[in-house]
């Protein structure tokens, strides 16, 4: 723990002098979001500000950390979904690319070992093993948060924020857990994203980009790997997603708004967590914060979780779950809700 403080500072210190770094190189690339009437910025915006973060982090770990096979599938998978990012960011990208793009930043993780091996048995004690269909698994684990947090990137600070909490608390059920790599990763992230966020909480000064909320999704995902799925618990398999709730099941009630509305999965709309917050009369600072605070409770729900029996366990995610549907119902993210009918709000970037 005592050699914790030096790469936690290097992270910290790299990722907040690299960024104005990156705020001018994207103006060099073209990798400018410029205004327009639907978006909400009124002057050009650089939209790189995630390479920064991957800098810092990927810097930090080969200087100071032990690059086990789990490690290197990391970075090989960060590195890919960075590079996808930044075409998107400077050239645009399809969606089907960009989903090719994903899957294949996925496979790139599986010859170093970082994938599901086995999930525990909700109903008997014990582990199933997955064989090879740990594969598909591992995949659809890693393109789906991917693609959660970039389609949360919606408001100034709003991915970022809720990565740093995520990341945090996956740092702390690791460290119970007693996977220390793991630990030490995700609170590497976390201070990585901690100096970035001055540049990008409202008002914002750039954007995360395709860049950074990918590589965002992706690490958290491969993190989860690494240092969640490693308990014989029964509601192991579900920590991680309660911990990366707000994406995942806002982007699961936008696959179901959008089917129930006989609309293409991937047909933008803007009635997401944020949108709706908005147009109920929050701030753009107070929505960013209320998802914060969701975060934070579904964080700390993570956490319990880990000392709780498994009826225990299974009784907090049911009323956990219950909480988030009456909610998502009441603010409108299924479909109408308490927001007010009003034109709707725009995003700074388009959604994938």
């Amino acid at each position: 723990m005592d050699g914790l403080l030096v790469p936690l500072l290097m992270a910290g210190a790299l990722s907040l002098t690299c960024t104005p770094l990156v705020m001018r190189l994207a103006g060099r690339v073209g990798a400018i979001d410029l205004p327009d009437r639907r978006k909400m910025h009124t002057s050009p915006m650089p939209r790189l500000g995630g390479l920064a973060i991957y800098l810092a982090f990927v810097f930090v770990i080969l200087v100071t950390q032990q690059l086990t096979g789990e490690v290197l599938g990391l970075l090989a998978g960060s590195t890919l979904i960075v590079a996808l990012g930044i075409l998107d960011d400077t050239r645009g990208v399809t969606p089907k690319v960009k989903l090719l793009g994903q899957v294949v930043a996925a496979l790139s993780v599986i010859p170093f070992g970082l994938q599901v091996e086995f999930i525990t048995n909700p109903v008997h004690s014990g582990m199933i093993a997955l064989g090879w269909w740990g594969i598909p698994l591992t995949v659809f684990w890693l393109v789906a948060v991917t693609n959660a947090v970039n389609l949360i990137d919606g408001l100034d600070g709003l991915a970022a924020g809720i990565a740093a909490i995520a990341a945090l608390t996956m740092s702390v059920i690791s460290w119970t857990e007693g996977q220390i790599a793991a630990m030490v990763i995700s609170l590497i992230l976390f201070v990585a994203v901690l100096g970035f966020l001055p540049y990008n909480f409202h008002p914002a000064r750039i954007f995360l980009g395709d860049t950074g909320s990918m590589f965002l999704g992706f690490a958290l995902a491969a993190t989860a790997i690494m240092g969640l799925t490693k308990s014989a618990t029964a509601v192991s398999i579900l920590i991680p997603i309660v911990i990366l709730g707000i994406p995942l099941f806002d982007t699961a009630f936008a696959i179901f708004r959008r089917y129930r509305n006989r609309q293409p999965i991937f047909y933008p709309d803007k009635q997401h967590l944020h949108h709706r917050l908005l147009e109920a009369g929050l701030s753009h600072r107070r929505a960013v914060l209320t998802v914060y605070g969701v975060n934070l409770v579904l964080g700390a729900s993570a956490v319990l979780l880990t000392v709780l029996s498994t009826d225990q366990g299974m009784l907090l995610l049911l009323v956990v779950a219950t909480l988030l549907i009456g909610l998502a119902n009441k603010a409108g993210i299924l479909g109408e809700g308490w927001a007010r009918r009003t034109e709707p709000v725009q995003t700074k970037q388009s959604e994938f």
